[in-house]
């Protein structure tokens, strides 16, 4: 005989043993690893490259769209053409200012003349100027009276009259008044030639009016603008502005040629010095060349384009429309395989100029790549370099 038990639950009993039940389950499963999302992520991205760096291929209709071109080699010595100008040497330039304050009562010269070293250039009336050469004429009658006394002094005490001590007195006064008149003297040397109230100024050497910064009438003084700027048209040089990428190519000593359109001559020139700096806007340094002779016509300011061959190794150059940019550093060819697929490759790129960017690593010579149309084939491309 088969006894039947029934067992009734408490409902709220039932509630409890149910959440207990399922916290259990839960304890059971493993918590999520920390960085499971970002490895995800990352095996995600790689999933892409490695499917980007499958050979690709595309219906013949479509290569229509595309260049394909292929890569030659490198040329060792690349001639570049640098912008240049003619310019006056540090040594060739004279400034002239004003050796003592006051007017400009006339003008000797023209901008462009020529002249030679002592040649007057201004007049400067000016009334330091005439106190400075009444000084010296004070203190030349002071030497002139001073030397009497001494004479006097001299003759007294070989005749026995005489005092030992007035004439060492009368040594002295006339020591310091030759003395006073050396500075007066020396004062109106520097204030330079002239009479009275008037100074001449005069080239201090040899050379060309480049400008003249005064006008008749105008007032100057000592330490002041410069009046007038002289140059020596034998002593030119050019200055050319080189990229910072062709900077390893380019040595002192270098030989090159000079294009002077100006004159329609070229001649050679030498690399004298390279300014170790650059400029932080246009990203070029200056290039020093010395002429080797002088070339008739020549004058500082002319335009002129400096042809220097660089001397860095060769190095394989490609259309920068050929390279793409993949997530913001990277930097990608396509290559067009033997079978007619196009395969993705990483390129380091260096100097870019004239719609050509050189490549450092990542192609060789004898390659075809795409130069047109890479975008097409590229959907993670950010852009064309």
């Amino acid at each position: 005989m088969t006894v039947k038990t029934t067992v009734t639950l408490n409902p709220t009993i039932f509630f409890v043993l149910l959440i207990a039940a399922g916290l259990s389950s839960c304890s059971k499963q493993s918590p999520p690893e920390a960085g499971a999302t970002n490895n995800a992520e990352n095996k995600a991205i790689a999933r892409e490259d490695a499917t980007a760096a499958k050979p690709l291929s595309i219906p013949t209709p479509q290569k229509e769209f595309l260049t394909v071109e292929v890569i030659s080699g490198g040329n060792a010595g690349e001639t570049v053409v640098l912008p240049a100008h003619v310019a006056f040497r540090p040594q060739a330039q004279s400034v002239v200012g004003a050796t003592v304050a006051g007017r400009v009562v006339a003008q000797m010269v023209r901008a462009g003349e020529v002249v030679r070293a002592g040649a007057p250039l201004l007049v400067i009336e000016s009334a330091d100027a005439a106190g400075t050469r009444a000084l010296v004429d004070q203190a030349a009658t002071k030497v002139t009276i001073a030397e009497q006394s001494h004479r006097r002094q001299v003759e007294m005490l070989k005749k026995g009259v005489g005092i030992e001590a007035e004439l060492q007195e009368a040594e002295a006064r006339l020591k310091d008044a030759r003395a006073e008149h050396q500075r007066a003297q020396h004062a109106v040397d520097l204030i330079g030639g002239g009479q009275g109230s008037r100074v001449t100024v005069r080239a201090p050497s040899s050379g060309v009016v480049t400008a003249i910064k005064v006008a008749v009438g105008a007032t100057v003084s000592p330490g002041g603008d410069a009046l007038i700027e002289l140059g020596n048209p034998s002593l030119l040089q050019i200055v050319a502005l080189a990229a910072e990428s062709d900077l390893q190519g380019i040595t002192v000593g270098q030989t090159s040629e000079v294009f002077i359109p100006a004159l329609n001559t070229t001649t050679s020139a030498r690399v004298e010095s390279i300014t170790p700096s650059i400029d932080p806007e246009l990203r070029r340094t200056q290039i020093y060349l010395s002429l080797p002779k002088r070339v008739e016509g020549l004058q500082a300011g002319m335009l002129s384009d400096v042809k220097i061959r660089l001397g860095h190794a060769a190095k394989l150059t490609i259309p920068t429309s050929a390279v793409l940019i993949r997530q913001g550093a990277r930097r990608v060819v396509y290559v067009e395989k033997a079978d007619g697929s196009y395969e993705a490759r990483d390129v380091k790129i260096g100097s870019n100029r004239d719609g050509k960017v050189s490549i450092l690593s990542g192609l060789t010579a004898g390659e075809r790549i795409v130069t047109r149309g890479a975008l097409l084939l590229d959907t993670q491309a950010e852009l064309l370099l």
